[in-house]
Order: C-alpha cells, then sequence, then structure tokens
C-alpha cells in the first residue's frame, strides 16, 4: 500500500475549495492510502468557515494565522504530512484530481520517485491562456534542463508528485512561488527514477482569480541557479 499525502494551500478560494475536495475524495485508485492536508493561507474570505465546517473532506487542517503567501502554506502541509509521496493541489480547480490514476501510474508500474503532471504532452483538453505564461515556462523548463541535465517538459505544471524523502521540508528556503522550483530541483538532484504524465488543464484568467505574474520569473530563476550548485 502506497500512501499519498495530497498537500492544499488555500487563500481566498471560497467559489471552488469545497467543489474541489469533494472532488478529490472522490478518487480512488487500488493499492493507495490517500491522505488529504488542507492550508488555509490567512484567507480573509469564507474560505476557512467553509473548511471547519466540512472536516469529513480531509485528515488534517493548518489555519494559518496571516497570509504568509502559497510556499508557507506548502511547508506548514509537508511538517503535516506522512504519505510516502507528496502531491500538490491547488483549490482552484485549473487541475483536475481526476488525473491522480495517471500521475500515480508511473510509481506502482515503474517505482518512480518524482512524476511530473504535464501540459505539454497531448492532454484530452487544454484552456487558451496566456501567450507570456507559455513563454515563460517554456523558458524556464529549459533553463531547469540545461542546469539539471534533464528532459522535463513543463516545470511549472502544479502536479508535482515527489518521495517524500527526498526533500526535507525544514531545509526549504523559500516561502514565494520560486519554492516550487526549489522542491522540484532538490528533489531531482536526487531521484534516479523520474517519470513525466499528459495532464489536462483548465486555466483561470486573473479576472477569475488567477494570481501568478511575470514578475515571479526573476525570483524562480535565481532560485534554480543557486539550488544547482547548492550541496544541500
Amino acid at each position: 500500500m502506497i500512501k499519498l499525502s495530497v498537500i492544499i494551500p488555500v487563500f481566498n478560494e471560497q467559489s471552488t475549495i469545497i467543489s474541489l475536495l469533494e472532488i478529490v475524495n472522490k478518487q480512488s485508485v487500488e493499492g493507495v492510502d490517500i491522505e488529504v492536508v488542507v492550508i488555509d493561507d490567512g484567507s480573509s474570505d469564507q474560505t476557512a468557515k467553509l473548511l471547519t465546517a466540512r472536516s469529513d473532506l480531509y485528515k488534517t487542517f493548518v489555519q494559518l494565522p496571516k497570509n504568509g503567501g502559497k510556499g508557507a502554506a506548502v511547508k506548514a502541509g509537508l511538517k503535516k504530512a506522512t504519505g510516502d509521496y507528496i502531491l500538490f493541489q491547488d483549490a482552484d480547480l485549473e487541475y483536475n484530481p481526476n488525473e491522480y490514476a495517471g500521475l500515480l501510474f508511473p510509481v506502482q508500474e515503474f517505482g518512480a520517485e518524482i512524476v511530473m503532471g504535464s501540459r505539454m504532452k497531448a492532454p484530452r483538453y487544454a484552456r487558451i491562456h496566456y501567450f507570456w505564461h507559455l513563454v515563460g515556462n517554456r523558458f524556464l523548463t529549459l533553463l531547469f534542463n540545461i542546469l539539471y541535465n534533464s528532459t522535463y517538459s513543463d516545470i511549472y505544471s502544479c502536479y508535482l508528485m515527489y518521495k517524500r524523502d527526498l526533500v526535507d521540508a525544514d531545509q526549504l528556503r523559500s516561502v514565494g512561488w520560486e519554492q516550487h522550483g526549489e522542491i522540484l530541483a532538490k528533489a531531482t538532484k536526487k531521484a534516479k527514477i523520474i517519470y513525466e504524465v499528459p495532464i489536462s488543464y483548465h486555466g483561470r484568467s486573473y479576472e477569475e482569480g488567477k494570481k501568478i505574474k511575470a514578475i515571479h520569473v526573476i525570483p524562480v530563476i535565481w532560485m534554480l541557479i543557486r539550488q544547482r550548485f547548492s550541496s544541500s
């Protein structure tokens, strides 16, 4: 039996969080026990209240006293996770939990230590999104592959699954958007078996609540370079 910890950081997602958790709870993969860890990052809307009322939808709920950023929420969740593997899940329904079985396939069949869900590997559907987001992602992916001698096609996909012992949460330095790059870099340096699988994507517009912006690329670049030459 493989235990999978699904880490769900949440900030002001009252319109989607319960629907998302209901879909997560419908996932059933033979041989896999799914542990749901939800972290409210100091939401100012009704998100925390909704979560408190639906404790049946998760195993662990962490409520941070103030907004510290997605990375801070992720670190808090990682410290509560007990699974053999970690999987990140955004709360906004851009990524569909029905992909879990596909993500777990390389783990169950080939002993994969990292599985990346790629929006570039012929997904069944993908909502048209921002051109410069695509350019930024491809640049970061190319840079990562050069630095780490890898062949990822989509490093800033939300669906990063990795063996928990590859990354020590206490050693994570960042709490911003660059933390995803830090985690992937640390895991990739240690892992021997890495796979990608295609995933579909239902991206949001800024009007619908999308948060990441072009400025976030700068600290990511620095993080990838720093991690490449770090001993940790």
